[in-house]
Formats: structure tokens, C-alpha cells, sequence
């Protein structure tokens, strides 16, 4: 009798393989002329573009997609969450004033299906490419047992690099600054559980149905990936002082804000200073969501914020037209020991 196979097991490796095969073009796709090594080594080799740096520091990130993955299930749609993964990552390495240098990511999935594989690393290399960052390593791990048929999860990790005389702290905020935000796509990556609680279980709707406020199915609206905001702070580097940049993530305003303020720093902020994208208003009433709540779990149109003296702020928003951004100014900082505050 013969004995069992890996494949009886349940993990594939020819499928796996496959995948490999499929996802390459994609993945090449993020190279440049640091990366020495091609796809499939057991480490991606990356040579630093130091430049004139005089102390180059290196920046890491990682994060992964979190419930907003229980969407692409829904509807099938696996080339977008992948840019999410990298937005998450990338973003966060900005803050401290790095850019983005390289990214890996890891999937994992009770069955690897080759075609799924590749349609995630397509957004992969899609956002590598948004975030002009080299996908130069993976792993995909298939896990029989563990993950319900259909279902996978993601994470990544991004390496960024920055002079260490330019890093951004915020440790030099001080009362009186500017605060200008970039608007965001849509919910992002962050609060997805709430979401599904009053769109699919409360209001009973699906991902098909379309919702007139909306202009657009709320699949539509939902699976919509994460703005990458390389570009647009790239423009602003070196050509403004910039003293803070926040991410707005999981924790919305009054979690994030607060991570880059000195003692005694609040922030204030004007709610009524940009538009607000209309699905923040569909899940506040469908949810019947209190307004501190809302500022609380979601970016409500705005993913990120750059902290910077008032007379740095015509030009940076003439940097971030020129660079297709919508900016707005919505706030400024404030001696308070209330760290955020709407107005």
C-alpha cells in the first residue's frame, strides 16, 4: 500500500508553484535597478540608494488588511486588497519622513487556488508600484485545516529609509501650526467590522445592491483600496519643513493624532474643512453612529495629515496640486491638554 502524499495532506505544492508562475510578471513589474536578485531566492537582495545621505537610517512598517478581507470573500475581488496591504504598510513609513524602499508580503490560506494567489499579488504589485517600492520577496503558506475554504489572510512588511537629520518626529510641533489633511479614498482599511454590523447585518443589504446616495453598488463603495500617499509627500519633502505627518488608521482621529504630539499639544480640527465622502454619512445613519464614534474608528476623508508652520502652508498645497492631491487646511495646533478636539 502506498503511503500518503503531502497533496493528500492537503498541500499542493505543483499549485503552489503554479502561482509562482502566474504572479512573476507582476512582481517584476516593481523592480528597479536596486534589486540584485530575482524571484525565488531565499532572500531578496536590496543595495541602499544612499546618495548624499550622511546617516541613512533605515524605516520599517508592517500591517496587514484586517477585516475589509471578508469583502474581496464576499465578492470575489482579490486585485485590490493587495494595494490595501501596501498602502498600510507604506503609509505608516512615511510619517517618519522615509520613503519607501522595498516591500515583502505574506499570504496565507487553507487551500491555495494559483489564480486567487496571482490576483492578490497583482494589487501587491499594483500598490508597490503607487508607492514606487520594489516587491522583492513572499511567502505564500498553505494551511489545510485552517482557514475556511475560500478565506486567506495577508500581511506585509516595508522598509523605508531616511537621513537621520530629516527624520519627522513631531517632537518640534509646537501652538499655532497649520495642519493640512489629504483626502481619502473612502473608509480604507479600518473598521470593517462595524461596517459589516450595519450594512450587511443591520440594514440587511448586499454587496450587489445599489444604494442611490452612494452612485455606486456598496461593494463598490466598501472594496475600494487605500490611497498611497508616496508621491504626494514626496512633493513635499525638502521643500517644506514639515513637522508631523499622521496617518489616520485604526483608532480614527482621536487614537492617531495624539501619536506625534508634545506634552501639553492639542490639535483642533474644523469637521466642516473638507468633503466628507457620502459612505461616511450612509453607515453614520444606518448605524445611527454618534459623531464622536464616527471620528473615532473611521478617517471620515481624511488619510492623512502634514503638521507644518502657517507660512509653509500656501506652497505645500501648491505642491500637493501640482501633484493631483486634494488638500485642504482643517485645523491647526493648540496649548491644550485636550489632544484633539472638533470644531
Amino acid at each position: 500500500m502506498a503511503g500518503l502524499t503531502y497533496k493528500e495532506a492537503g498541500v499542493d505544492t505543483k499549485e503552489g508553484e503554479r502561482a509562482v508562475s502566474l504572479m512573476k510578471d507582476h512582481v517584476k513589474e516593481t523592480f528597479n535597478e536596486n534589486v540584485l536578485t530575482g524571484l525565488g531566492g531565499f532572500g531578496g537582495l536590496f543595495k541602499l540608494p544612499i546618495g548624499d545621505m550622511k546617516e541613512p537610517i533605515l524605516v520599517s512598517g508592517t500591517d496587514g488588511v484586517g477585516t475589509k478581507l471578508k469583502l474581496a470573500f464576499m465578492m470575489d475581488v482579490h486585485d485590490t486588497v493587495g494595494i490595501d496591504c501596501v498602502a498600510m504598510c507604506v503609509n505608516d513609513v512615511l510619517c517618519q519622513g522615509a520613503t519607501p524602499l522595498f516591500f515583502l508580503d505574506y499570504i496565507a490560506t487553507g487551500k491555495v487556488k494559483a489564480e486567487n494567489i496571482a490576483e492578490i499579488v497583482k494589487g501587491i504589485s499594483e500598490g508597490c508600484k503607487q508607492a514606487e517600492s520594489a516587491l522583492i520577496g513572499g511567502e505564500t503558506a498553505e494551511m489545510p485545516d485552517f482557514y475556511s475554504a475560500g478565506e486567506y489572510d495577508m500581511a506585509g512588511f516595508c522598509v523605508g529609509m531616511v537621513d537621520r537629520e530629516k527624520i519627522i518626529t513631531g517632537d518640534d510641533i509646537k501652538e499655532g501650526m497649520s495642519v493640512i489633511g489629504l483626502a481619502s479614498s473612502g473608509i480604507h482599511s479600518n473598521g470593517y467590522s462595524l461596517v459589516r454590523k450595519i450594512a450587511f447585518e443591520k440594514l440587511g443589504l448586499g454587496c450587489d445592491d445599489y444604494v442611490e446616495e452612494l452612485g455606486e453598488t456598496l461593494g463598490e463603495a466598501l472594496i475600494r483600496p487605500t490611497r498611497i500617499y508616496v508621491k504626494q509627500c514626496k512633493a513635499l519633502f525638502g521643500n517644506v519643513d514639515i513637522k508631523g505627518i499622521v496617518h489616520i488608521t485604526g483608532g480614527g482621529f482621536f487614537e492617531n493624532i495624539p501619536r506625534i504630539l508634545p506634552e501639553g499639544i492639542g490639535v483642533e480640527i474644523d469637521t466642516s474643512s473638507w468633503n466628507r465622502k457620502p459612505i461616511f454619512k450612509f453607515l453614520q445613519n444606518g448605524g445611527g453612529i454618534e459623531e464622536i464614534e464616527m471620528y473615532s474608528t473611521f478617517n471620515m476623508g481624511i488619510g492623512m495629515m502634514i503638521v507644518l508652520p502657517n507660512d509653509q502652508v500656501e506652497k505645500a498645497l501648491t505642491l500637493l496640486k501640482s501633484a493631483g492631491e486634494e488638500a485642504y487646511l482643517i485645523g491647526k495646533t493648540v496649548s491644550s491638554t485636550e489632544r484633539v478636539k472638533l470644531i
